[in-house]
């Protein structure tokens, strides 16, 4: 149930960037503290499906993340849920590249795990996938439906709810739910091979 503090503070996240999409710098600076605790909550998320051994923090995470936001040129942010749309996609790529730079550095060692928890898959126990193949498989993914794609990165990595990420991708709840279904079952039998 949204509260009324929970509508003036997406209210003000949205006024904020569409004032950063005309140019106002100073709207970054204002936008960062409202949303930074979400951030963290969003790269928690990302984190805690890496192994113990991964080193980045969820603070470290945030702060890469918004040196890539203030480096983005200009960006039609429509609102909120959109804003963490991209901060999600933007925190997979980070560790992403951080996965292909340890394992490269190991010269084939072991690639850093991911758990597809339960949310995604279904299922009563975790499964476990190395993030380099849960990305190319979300990559697969984007060329048969793009959408699909971009509703795992936003319910799975991003935590957004329904409603949000509806909005964010300008369908219904309806549509929301089928693809949701499709996408994960799609995502575990990719994954299993």
């Amino acid at each position: 149930m949204t509260t009324p503090d929970d509508k003036r503070s997406d209210d003000d996240v949205t006024a904020l960037l569409l004032r950063w999409n005309a140019g106002n710098k100073e709207a970054l600076d204002a936008l960062m503290p409202l949303v930074a605790d979400e951030l963290r909550l969003v790269a928690q998320r990302h984190l805690r499906h890496e192994r113990r051994a991964v080193t980045l923090q969820p603070t470290v995470l945030v702060s890469e993340c918004y040196l890539r936001l203030i480096d983005r040129e200009r960006v039609d942010w429509k609102s909120r849920a959109h804003f963490f749309a991209f901060a999600a996609r933007t925190m997979r790529r980070i560790l992403v590249d951080y996965a292909r730079k340890r394992h490269a550095a190991r010269r084939g060692g072991d690639e850093e795990a991911v758990t597809l928890d339960t949310q995604v898959a279904g299922t009563g126990a975790p499964r476990s996938v190395e993030i380099l193949a849960l990305d190319a498989a979300l990559e697969r993914l984007a060329q048969l439906d793009e959408r699909q794609s971009r509703m795992v990165e936003l319910r799975f990595f991003a935590g957004l709810t329904v409603r949000e990420t509806a909005e964010a991708l300008g369908v219904s709840e309806i549509t929301v739910h089928r693809d949701w279904s499709s996408a994960r079952a799609w995502l575990i039998s990719r994954l299993a091979d």
